[in-house]
């Protein structure tokens, strides 16, 4: 009798379900083993990541992409970052070599990202078309944050000058505010414009910083001694100044008219500030002790007001103290999207892996991170769509796709 030739290719008195249920053993066994040999191999807990990668990734274009359909430095904290973050997208780094990257801002009708690089007396840009970087001002006297109005103008904070200056469509530069009621500013650091033709900036001493523009003249609370030269460097003909005023936040009204806003009282050490969507809220980063300050200085805090139908702000309160995981997370530049979320750059210092930016929503809720290997001093959105943000890291420029819009110009 002829045998089956089924049954001969199984192996003699071998049924197929013993077949599949011995394999499934071995199988069993064999992961076992190996689960046991790796956990007896597996490492130590490590500590807090830094940025994530080993070896470190490379972020700039020539960088390998990454393979993940969520990029691993961006981390949701609470699900609904799962809304704002795009997940087929990734952290790109678009330029390194500047000094101290500050103050990025996005040309809608140039399609272009403006920033400052302020020890280099420059401002940058970025072209969207092709991605090249240029020179773009150059002295740009020490200038900070930027940012275009709801017209296209774009506007500037001047360390050197200690002024705020809107550049025209025609090319002529108009000086929007140097002093108030006769006392000359301290350093204008970030603006804001208002769709009713006012513009919103802060006021700290950061810019009597050697380093970030010039120090007092001889007698000023950062040159008290005289011993620092401020007309080393500068143009023949500049006249140094003191330091005058308090740190507060100040609106030029369209007629011209500088009204103070948020005082020194309120939030010290005033850095970024931004709107909400609708203009009824207004944030302002109160950053750390400034050069020449004799108070207690800003601990790294965001506050939020109401702003009323009169320009007046009111019930102003800690937003949040930016400590995560009990590390601080030390606020600078800050911006909206078109639902209120607030985007706040992040510097931590040392704890490189919290450096990069922070997200929470309008109750104060942080919602997600973006890691960069990089402290990050200011952010914007831009892009033509206004859905790319753009984040200026100390001696770098990145961006990331999101999957929300920027509120406001610039």
């Amino acid at each position: 009798m002829r045998s089956d030739p089924k049954e001969e290719r199984r192996g003699p008195n071998v049924s197929r379900r013993a077949l599949v249920q011995g394999l499934a053993v071995g199988a069993a066994a064999a992961a076992t083993g190996i689960g046991s040999a790796l956990a007896q191999n597996a490492p130590a807990p490590v500590g807090p990541p830094t940025t994530i990668t080993s070896p470190p990734r490379d972020f700039s274009p020539r960088g390998a992409p990454t393979t993940y359909f969520w990029d691993p430095d961006i981390i949701a904290v609470d699900p609904s970052f799962n809304d704002l973050a795009q997940p087929n997208t990734s952290i790109k780094r678009l330029y390194t070599g500047t000094l101290w990257s500050e103050g990025p801002a996005w040309s809608s009708q140039g399609r272009y990202l403006l920033w400052s690089d302020i020890p280099n007396n420059r401002q940058m840009r970025w072209s969207e078309d092709d991605g090249h970087v240029s020179v773009f001002r150059m002295p740009s006297n020490y200038s900070n944050g930027n940012s275009f109005d709801f017209q296209g103008r774009q506007l500037s904070c001047e360390h050197l000058t200690r002024r705020v200056t809107r550049y025209e469509n025609d090319g002529t530069a108009t000086v929007l505010a140097d002093s108030y009621q006769g006392k000359k500013l301290n350093s204008p650091n970030d603006i804001v414009a208002h769709p009713d033709g006012s513009y919103w900036f802060t006021d700290p001493p950061y810019g009597s910083q050697l380093y970030e523009g010039e120090p007092d003249a001889a007698g000023g609370p950062v040159n008290p001694a005289g011993k620092l030269n401020p007309r080393i460097g500068q143009p023949a003909g500049f006249e140094p100044f003191k330091r005058e005023l308090p740190t507060n936040c100040y609106r030029i009204d369209p007629s011209g008219r500088i009204d103070l806003v948020v005082s020194e009282d309120q939030v010290p050490d005033p850095n970024g500030i931004c709107f909400s969507p609708d203009y009824k809220k207004l944030y302002v980063v109160s950053t750390g002790k400034g050069p020449g300050d004799t108070g207690p200085g800003g601990k790294g805090d965001v506050f939020v007001f109401d702003v009323g139908a009169d320009n007046k702000v009111s019930n102003g309160k800690r937003f949040s103290d930016f400590t995560i995981d009990g590390v601080k997370c030390g606020p600078d530049g800050i911006r909206c999207d078109v639902n209120g979320n607030v985007w706040c750059s992040s510097n931590a210092g040392r704890a490189v892996g919290y450096n990069g930016v922070t997200v929470w929503s309008p109750e104060g809720k942080l919602l997600g991170r973006i890691r960069l290997p990089e402290v990050c001093g200011n952010i914007t959105f831009g892009g033509p769509k206004r859905n790319r943000l753009f984040m200026a890291a100390s001696q770098s420029l990145y961006a990331v796709y999101t999957a929300t819009q920027g509120a406001g110009p610039g």
